[in-house]
């Protein structure tokens, strides 16, 4: 029994057209870089039905070789299609909502490295939020560092002293606090708690 519905849904899923842009490629429309005739040994370049039978094949594959021929493109944000940016997003670990423009997918994906390496931060996390949301933001950050000279004692200093991200908004809706709340959850310090103010 499939996991998803059911067995006529999956086919139907198998089997539909992909949707339009890079998915649908015409027969003939994209010219091979590497056609197979000229793989063939000399004693086929005469053969007629040789010479269709691999031509039919380059239509078939010649997608596949464009795409590896730039494989590059698709791996760096500035160039990648806009259908792959989500993934790529995935592979460096950062999510991206379907409402944002592309290229505050392209900038997200491209800063991820910088922003992995202020992680943890007041500046990562302004710089996070501000990349996200392309808004102004403010970290006020209590800090502070306690230390004990009791081994395995307990924990010294008190809790509390919540950091407070402040944006620069005006007209904010319920949709962009919520999704401004859920950007600094996941960028913040899971130990910390935070409080977000709209200036």
């Amino acid at each position: 029994m499939p996991a998803h519905g059911s067995a006529s849904g999956s086919a139907a899923t198998l089997v539909a057209r992909p949707p339009a842009g890079r998915g649908g490629v015409e027969a003939g429309s994209c010219p091979t870089p590497h056609a197979l005739s000229e793989l063939l040994p000399a004693m086929f370049h005469e053969d007629d039905f040789a010479l269709r039978l691999v031509a039919a094949l380059d239509d078939v594959l010649a997608p596949a070789l464009v795409a590896l021929d730039c494989l590059w493109c698709y791996l760096d944000p500035r160039l990648a299609p806009e259908d792959f940016l989500a993934w790529l997003a995935g592979w460096v670990g950062m999510g991206t909502e379907r409402g944002w423009s592309v290229e505050r997918q392209r900038a997200l994906v491209r800063q991820a490295v910088e922003l992995y390496r202020w992680q943890g931060t007041a500046h990562g996390l302004s710089a996070h939020v501000a990349l996200c949301t392309g808004v102004e933001v403010e970290i006020i950050d209590p800090g502070g560092v306690a230390w004990s000279e009791t081994p395995l004692g307990s924990l010294p200093g008190t809790a509390g002293g919540a950091i407070v991200v402040r944006v620069t908004a005006s007209g904010m809706s319920d949709s962009d606090l919520g999704e401004l709340e859920t950007i600094v959850a996941a960028a913040k310090p899971a130990h910390v708690s935070h409080r977000v103010e709209i200036a």
